[in-house]
């Protein structure tokens, strides 16, 4: 992942917030690089992360993948019709054509990363920024990790490049290995 960021998208009115939603959902975009994870990828890690037979409470919490182009329309829609078989009933994830995103306020940024107040307080000094912490790829990265999304072992490979303290990176390590021993499935921070 390059930048995750949380917002809203699939709606008609203009400037949602999280107290005046309309008709808008919930969502998250993700940019990323397409030489190191390919949409098809991404496709697998979020079916793995929701469960597609649960029908949503509302609009707001609406199971969705935005496309942005035909091509990725084809692979959502195959990966959903994959999901349909293997919970062998009806799908509520809809597949919908990208619309704009609306960047959700700042406090609702980085969730996982804000429940392990040492690591966020060192990226929020890094990024003194709300934008810049929002936009970092670091940040983004540490809150997959906190998230349960990952394995120690990669964790590893890449803990030099997040710019962390020797306390903080031993913390992260110590949470992957938590998030790992509680039986969280590699790109999948639910238990199986």
């Amino acid at each position: 992942m390059i930048r995750t960021r949380v917002g809203y998208a699939g709606g008609t009115t203009k400037n949602p917030t999280y107290r005046n939603l309309g008709d808008h959902s919930e969502t998250v975009e993700i940019d990323f690089d397409p030489a190191r994870i390919s949409y098809a990828e991404l496709l697998t890690v979020f079916w793995a992360s929701h469960h597609p037979g649960v029908r949503p409470w509302s609009r707001q919490y609406l199971a969705a993948i935005f496309y942005h182009d035909e091509a990725q329309k084809k692979l959502a829609l195959e990966s959903r019709e994959k999901a349909a078989a293997r919970v062998q009933g009806e799908v509520f994830t809809q597949v919908m054509p990208a619309t704009k995103f609306y960047l959700a306020e700042d406090y609702h940024q980085k969730y996982f990363l804000r429940q392990a107040p040492e690591l966020f307080g060192e990226m929020a000094a890094f990024y003194p920024a709300a934008r810049d912490l929002i936009g970092s790829t670091a940040a983004a990265r540490l809150n997959g990790y906190v998230a349960g999304y990952g394995t120690p072992g990669n964790l590893k490979k890449e803990l030099d490049a997040l710019g962390l303290s020797a306390a903080s990176r031993e913390k992260l390590l110590a949470l992957a290995a938590a998030k790992e021993s509680q039986g969280a499935t590699p790109g999948c921070p639910l238990p199986r």
